[in-house]
């Protein structure tokens, strides 16, 4: 199993929204029993300045992006000021991550338990999860094996939608939010094609924004995101 341990974290001053960088250590228990260390596996987290959260958000990212993105945009700061706690981590083999090594290769449906033992190390479950490009190979398995786990699901053209069959999509009842930018012709059309057949889901077509969408239009990209979680 994976397990994650906080090494560090620097919290924001009282009354603002609560940010930290945090390193997680992962060990991984072999058919012996014994614990193997890996490499670490980094993650930034935001939570409400104040009360509960009262949902848990785990946010992915694509090849060329890290964890990094959502905090320079504002995602996390977004989410916290709606009252959420949100986990942007990179991913095995990127970003601050890089020295971890990935569970399949890229492009490859990695496994589901992945993510799960994620969620559950950083107690996440029931979690909404954000899901753009290279991140489908994680999302997908998970979303598709776990459903219980997953209180809402918001793809961003992401890949590997093309390896699940129609039935298996109308399997899924999670609410889900298809997101994708009207330049992004190949991945984000494709994406959308495969995720419509989603049992319970909407669409946000962002106007003038390629496959990186929230990065292009990030405004847009925070009123669609809190809308939907709104409606939860």
């Amino acid at each position: 199993m994976w397990t994650l341990i906080r090494l560090f974290n620097l919290s924001a001053a009282p009354g603002q929204t609560g940010l930290w960088d945090s390193i997680q250590k992962a060990l991984w228990t072999d058919e012996q029993g014994h614990d193997v260390k890996l490499s670490p596996l980094f993650y930034r987290k935001s939570e409400p300045a104040a009360g509960e959260a009262r949902v848990s958000v785990l946010l992915l990212h694509g090849i060329r992006f890290t964890s990094e993105n959502w905090l320079d945009i504002g995602t996390l700061e977004t989410l916290a000021k709606a009252g959420c706690c949100a986990v942007a981590i990179d991913l095995p083999g990127l970003g601050r991550s890089k020295s971890a090594e990935a569970p399949a290769p890229v492009g490859e449906l990695a496994p589901a338990s992945f993510l799960k033992e994620v969620c559950e190390q950083l107690r996440l479950s029931p979690v909404v999860v954000i899901s753009p490009s290279l991140s489908g190979m994680y999302s997908l398995p998970f979303l598709f094996q776990h459903q219980a786990l997953v209180r809402a699901y918001i793809p961003v053209a992401p890949i590997c939608t093309d390896k699940f069959t129609t039935e298996q999509y109308q399997s899924v009842k999670v609410p889900s939010l298809i997101v994708y930018g009207d330049q992004d012709t190949q991945l984000g059309e494709v994406s959308l094609q495969n995720l419509s057949n989603l049992a319970n889901h909407s669409v946000v077509v962002m106007k003038g924004a390629g496959h990186p969408c929230y990065l292009d239009d990030p405004d847009t990209w925070h009123k669609a995101l809190t809308h939907f979680l709104n409606t939860l």
